[in-house]
């Protein structure tokens, strides 16, 4: 690894952990019932959603504060947020950040794999 960009990887990792620390001081600021409805979520997320990219979680992070701030400025009631069922609503919010799911680099990992397999035994199979 080249200085360059170990220094790139710490400077990025100090940005992130800033918008982090700035995402926490902003959700402060949120009424009691919208704040305690955007942990619960926030925590559903962090355990459920399996993103193993530190760039897009705090992406997640940030359009979801937005979200309830905005709904909060709206005078927008939790529920009318979340809906009747809160599990659907962050499973479904989760989807749009699925490209940074660990999930699916063991996907790729796996197909990978496989046909790597598959093109050894097609080469061995050639050969005699």
């Amino acid at each position: 690894m080249s200085i360059r960009s170990m220094f790139e990887a710490v400077v990025g990792e100090l940005e992130l952990k800033k918008r982090w620390r700035q995402l926490k001081a902003r959700k402060q600021q949120l009424p009691e019932n919208h704040r305690k409805a955007h942990d619960a979520v926030e925590r559903y997320l962090m355990y459920s959603a399996g993103i193993a990219d530190g760039a897009i979680v705090t992406a997640m992070a940030e359009d979801l504060l937005e979200l309830f701030e905005q709904a909060a400025a709206d005078g927008t009631p939790v529920s009318a947020i979340v809906g009747d069922n809160p599990v659907e609503f962050a499973e479904e919010f989760a989807r749009n950040y699925s490209e940074g799911a660990w999930i699916k680099k063991e996907r790729a990992r796996l197909n990978e794999a496989i046909q790597t397999i598959t093109n050894e035994q097609s080469n061995e199979e050639d050969e005699s």
